[in-house]
């Protein structure tokens, strides 16, 4: 059974997403530090966060608004990541790992979500 937020399969994939990120954008362009690089990084952090948060409540509503809060900060990290394709600062290749764990972590909230919602 599920006692922590740690047990939870779709935080443990968004931590090795947040790894991956924290790797590919060492190599994203100095004049990025402040700008995607640290967006990115952020909007990584608050998927896994979130899912922390919204796990430590005590009600399904209140997760359920939390993992809508992390599906936010996904989609924002997909267009980002798409933001440094079309800039040539990343290659698709770079960049596959954390699109594949993007899909994988957003079926998994919308799933998550929807069992919420049923349960209310």
């Amino acid at each position: 059974s599920i006692k922590s937020y740690k047990d939870l399969i779709v935080w443990q994939k968004s931590i090795e997403l947040v790894c991956e990120i924290y790797r590919i954008t060492k190599s994203l362009p100095k004049e990025e530090l402040y700008g995607l690089c640290d967006q990115m990084r952020r909007a990584s952090v608050s998927i896994a966060s979130n899912i922390a948060e919204g796990h430590a409540r005590s009600y399904d509503k209140e997760f359920s608004k939390f993992l809508s809060i992390s599906q936010g900060s996904l989609a924002e990290l997909e267009t980002q990541l798409h933001i440094c394709i079309r800039l040539n600062y990343l290659t698709d290749e770079q960049t596959q790992l954390s699109y594949d764990l993007c899909v994988e972590i957003g079926k998994m909230l919308f799933s998550l979500i929807s069992t919420l919602k049923n349960n209310q």
